[in-house]
C-alpha cells in the first residue's frame, strides 16, 4: 500500500481513493519569498517566491479540498505554516472544514541573531476535520521539572505520589444528581456540596485500590493518588514547547525545511491507528513517511521535487 511518487500533487491525488486518508499532514511553502538550498555548495531544495496572495492561495487551495475529499469520515488534515503567514491558510481551512483547532508549536527557543525585530519561535499548525470528533488519541508531554519534583511528596507502599483534584471547586459546581453523593471511609462521611468530579462507582474502585488520598484535617476533601512511576507525562495542550526543531536537536538535516521526526510522531501517533494511512502531498524528505512506518502505518508520499523523492527512497528503502 505504501507509496512514493514524483509529480505534481493536484494530478497525483487523484490516484488516491476517497475517505480512504486518515490523516495528512500539509507542510507546503510558507510564501517566505526565499529560496532553499541546504548550503552554498548544495543547490537541494526550492524557490518559496510568489508574485502575489493569489498567486499562493491559488496553488494551496485546491490541494486543501482535493486533500479533504481523502479523509475518512473521521480523518485530520494538518497544514502547516509559519506564524507570519498564517492567515490566508487559516481562512481557507474554515472555509472548507467544520472544526479548525490551531496547534502553536515553539520550534526554537531564545533568537540571540535578532536586532531590529522580535524573534520568531512559533509555527501554527492548523488542525481540521469535518467532524466534530475526529478520531484521537491522547498523547503525552514531558511534566514540567518544578512540578516534577515537588509534587510527589506523598508516599505509601506502592510508592511517590501526587494529589489529582477528585471533588469539584465552587466555580464548577455540578447539579448532576450522579456527581452529588457521600461516601464513608473509617467512619468519616464525605459529601461535597460542590459535587464530585467522577461517579460513585469510579470513586468507590479507587478506594478499594487504595488510591485515594484521605486528608488528616477535619473538613479537607480526598484526592486521587497520581503515581510517580505511573505517569506518562501532562496530557498534550495546544502550545508543543517540547519538540525542537532540526537545527536545535540531534537528527541530521536532509532537507532545507525539513521538520523534526518528534513532531510527525505526536501528530501521527494522535490521530491514527496502526493500519491506518497517512499522506504527505509535499513530502519533501520524507519524514511523515518515514514516521509513519516506524508506528506501523501505511503511507503515500508526492513531491514534485526529483531531489526530493531521491531522498525519500534512500531514507525509506535502504
Amino acid at each position: 500500500m505504501s507509496c512514493i511518487k514524483q509529480g505534481d500533487s493536484l494530478q497525483l491525488l487523484d490516484e488516491v481513493e476517497d475517505k480512504s486518508i486518515q490523516t495528512i499532514y500539509f507542510d507546503p511553502p510558507f510564501k517566505s519569498q526565499k529560496v532553499y538550498v541546504m548550503s552554498p555548495d548544495d543547490e537541494t531544495g526550492f524557490p518559496d517566491v510568489w508574485s502575489s496572495n493569489k498567486e499562493y492561495m491559488d496553488f494551496v487551495e485546491p490541494l486543501v479540498i482535493k486533500c479533504k475529499n481523502k479523509l475518512t469520515d473521521d480523518g485530520s488534515f494538518f497544514f502547516h505554516i509559519s506564524a507570519k503567514e498564517m492567515f490566508l491558510p487559516e481562512a481557507i481551512c474554515r472555509k472548507h472544514f467544520k472544526l479548525v483547532q490551531p496547534i502553536f508549536w515553539k520550534r526554537s527557543r531564545s533568537k540571540n541573531n535578532t536586532k531590529n525585530k522580535l524573534g520568531e519561535a512559533i509555527d501554527i499548525i492548523f488542525w481540521c476535520s469535518n467532524n466534530k470528533k475526529p478520531k484521537f488519541n491522547m498523547v503525552y508531554q514531558e511534566l514540567d521539572r518544578y512540578y516534577a519534583e515537588n509534587s510527589y511528596k506523598n508516599k505509601d507502599s506502592r510508592g511517590n505520589y501526587a494529589l489529582g483534584h477528585i471533588v469539584y471547586t465552587k466555580t464548577q459546581k455540578t447539579s448532576n444528581p450522579d456527581r452529588l453523593y457521600q461516601v464513608v471511609h473509617d467512619g468519616v462521611v464525605y459529601n461535597p456540596e460542590n459535587g464530585w468530579r467522577m461517579s460513585k462507582e469510579d470513586l468507590e474502585g479507587l478506594i478499594s485500590e487504595g488510591r485515594v488520598h484521605f486528608p488528616k484535617k477535619p473538613n479537607a476533601n480526598p484526592y486521587k493518588k497520581i503515581y510517580q512511576h505511573e505517569s506518562k507525562g501532562k496530557p498534550c495542550m495546544n502550545l508543543w514547547d517540547d519538540v525542537h526543531s532540526i537545527a536545535m536537536g540531534n537528527e541530521g538535516r536532509l532537507y532545507p525545511t525539513e521538520k523534526p521526526e518528534k513532531l510527525l510522531e505526536r501528530i501521527i501517533l494522535m490521530t491514527s491507528d496502526e493500519g491506518d494511512i497517512v499522506l504527505d502531498p509535499v513530502a519533501g524528505s520524507g519524514t511523515t513517511g518515514f514516521v509513519a512506518k516506524e508506528l506501523g502505518r501505511d503511507f503515500i508520499m508526492f513531491d514534485i521535487n526529483p531531489d526530493a523523492v531521491e531522498i525519500m527512497k534512500k531514507r525509506l528503502y535502504k
